[in-house]
């Protein structure tokens, strides 16, 4: 069975649980993928499957994508991506991938891949957590400053800005991954997972979600 499924953020909501306490959950519209490759350790050196999500029109993608999707006997995808597998696949091309994977209680919990939002080029309070300079005392227009950058160095090394200082640059729009999360309920017929917590990205951004490799 294929582990992962490619889908798109919907946005967030409540849900009740079990014991009938409000669950912050993110909806995830997962799926329907088609295999679009199968490989396998005979000839390629291991085993894995493609995934395609999200029809786009003709004009939107290549020559390449097209062909390769037409073997499939599928139209060109938005969003490509091969997931490993610790077995041999028991899909063949061209098979539809749903919801249904993560079905029973193999798929508890399951790992959600982004990218984070972008926040542009931010300060060192935003982007690290710095506390910044104090609020009295003399200090004028420099707040939000990161203080001194090449001081206190080591002997023979110099005031040189070492690297992996934390200083303000640009921020986010990174690929991230949340673990562990919990799996609430799985909508079939909506292909809809309700996934419980925070999941990277805006509302509209590309999801891989597979089962958790830390809690399965």
């Amino acid at each position: 069975m294929i582990p992962a499924l490619l889908g798109t953020k919907m946005g967030m909501t409540l849900i009740l649980g079990e014991q009938g306490v409000a669950e912050t959950v993110t909806v995830v519209r997962a799926g329907p993928c088609v295999v679009l490759q199968v490989k396998n350790k005979e000839s390629d050196g291991y085993d894995s499957v493609q995934l395609g999500f999200r029809d786009v029109k003709p004009h939107r993608s290549t020559k390449a994508m097209i062909g390769h999707a037409a073997k499939a006997g599928t139209g060109p995808k938005g969003a490509v991506r091969e997931v490993r597998l610790d077995a041999p696949a028991t899909v063949a091309v061209g098979d539809v991938v749903t919801v249904d994977v993560f079905a029973g209680d193999a798929a508890k919990y399951v790992d959600v891949v982004g990218t984070t939002k972008g926040k542009g080029f931010q300060g060192v309070m935003k982007r690290h957590g710095f506390g910044g300079m104090p609020g009295s005392h003399g200090t004028e227009r420099k707040h939000r400053s990161p203080g001194g950058i090449g001081a206190s160095a080591p002997r023979g090394t110099g005031r040189s800005v070492k690297k992996g200082k934390r200083m303000a640059g640009h921020m986010g729009q990174i690929r991230c991954t949340t673990s562990a999360l919990k799996l609430l309920k799985i909508d079939a017929e909506n292909h809809l997972l309700l996934i419980r917590g925070s999941v990277p990205g805006p509302v509209g951004a590309l999801l891989l979600v597979r089962r958790s490799k830390k809690r399965g």
